[in-house]
């Protein structure tokens, strides 16, 4: 199966659920992800607190979703309420969309503590939801 994640500018939470798609679902899952509007590089944090985890993070960067054209998702999901209510491109189709609505750890604010447990809880909800989707491609 065969994943899109969108945020609008795919620097945090459109790249973690990447790669913790990518790699917790290596054989049945292939990840990508994409912005509306996406910036010049992932947030560091976002790298950071994937590393922590042990997921990989070589090769991931911040890339518009019309780079994405030949990709071909079977799922589409939104995970920043904003990317919620934009029109996807054309070339999207008829593609099954989903919507997760993740708060952006990025932007919290507080000491370090606060910060890492934003992500972590985030980087959490994002693992299960693979894990039931690894479940049902199983099934």
């Amino acid at each position: 199966m065969k994943l899109l994640f969108i945020c609008t500018h795919n620097r945090c939470r459109s790249i973690l659920c990447e790669a913790i798609a990518s790699q917790r679902g290596a054989g049945s899952l292939e990840a990508a992800s994409a912005g509306s509007a996406p910036v010049e590089a992932v947030h560091p944090l976002t790298l950071r607190y994937l590393e922590e985890r042990g997921y990989q993070t070589t090769g991931l960067q911040s890339q518009s979703w019309h780079d994405l054209e030949v990709f071909h998702p079977d799922r589409v999901v939104t995970v920043c309420d904003s990317a919620a209510g934009e029109i996807c491109p054309l070339w999207m189709g008829e593609v099954e969309k989903h919507h997760w609505g993740l708060p952006d750890p990025s932007r919290v604010e507080g000491d370090e503590a606060a910060i890492r447990s934003a992500f972590m809880t985030v980087i959490d909800r994002i693992e299960d939801k693979v894990d039931k989707w690894l479940h049902e491609c199983k099934a």
